[in-house]
């Protein structure tokens, strides 16, 4: 599987993967309204352009045929730079660990450019990315935390280790 960036020869292949991916996750999707189809679809043009441009969106391609996506942007939270990841999609019949790979391009394009957090959804579908990535969970998203941050980020980890935090508190005296 080959992880890289995308351009506008991708755009059809793009659509078509998303509707495949929408349809499986809906199999109603095409007898929904037309507003509602185009509102969860994620590859409008104006979306695929600026996400083309982003630094940190991919797709997952295998013998020319495209497997999935990941749609990202660096954004700004506070006083630091931060990648968001908006979307990761992957065709239901997609080989083992293409939702992982999409996520560790990202995750490396983010540390290339220095920045050193990675925030993103968890669904069922990339739970065992996310731990792969030593993600820890803060509220409804995940959060991979690069370089020496990673050792003391808030938020449950994905990975069953204890918080730094956790090792270096004392036992309770009589335990």
């Amino acid at each position: 599987m080959r992880y890289r960036t995308f351009t506008d020869h991708d755009y059809d292949a793009l659509q078509a993967l998303d509707l495949d991916v929408q349809r499986a996750l809906a199999p109603a999707f095409d007898t929904l309204a037309e507003r509602e189809r185009a509102g969860r679809l994620h590859t409008s043009l104006p979306a695929l352009k600026f996400y083309e441009r982003s630094e940190h969106s991919f797709v997952a391609e295998d013998g020319g045929v495209l497997h999935g996506f990941v749609f990202a942007q660096s954004v700004w939270q506070g006083d630091r730079p931060i990648v968001l990841v908006r979307t990761l999609s992957v065709h239901p019949d997609a080989p083992a660990r293409t939702a992982e790979g999409l996520l560790h391009a990202t995750v490396k394009s983010a540390y290339d450019t220095a920045v050193y957090e990675i925030h993103y959804p968890v669904p069922p579908t990339l739970r065992a990315a996310a731990t792969a990535e030593g993600a820890v969970l803060t509220g409804a998203y995940a959060v991979t935390h690069l370089g020496t941050r990673a050792q003391t980020a808030p938020g449950e980890r994905l990975d069953g280790q204890p918080a730094d935090d956790e090792r270096r508190t004392p036992p309770a005296q009589g335990a």
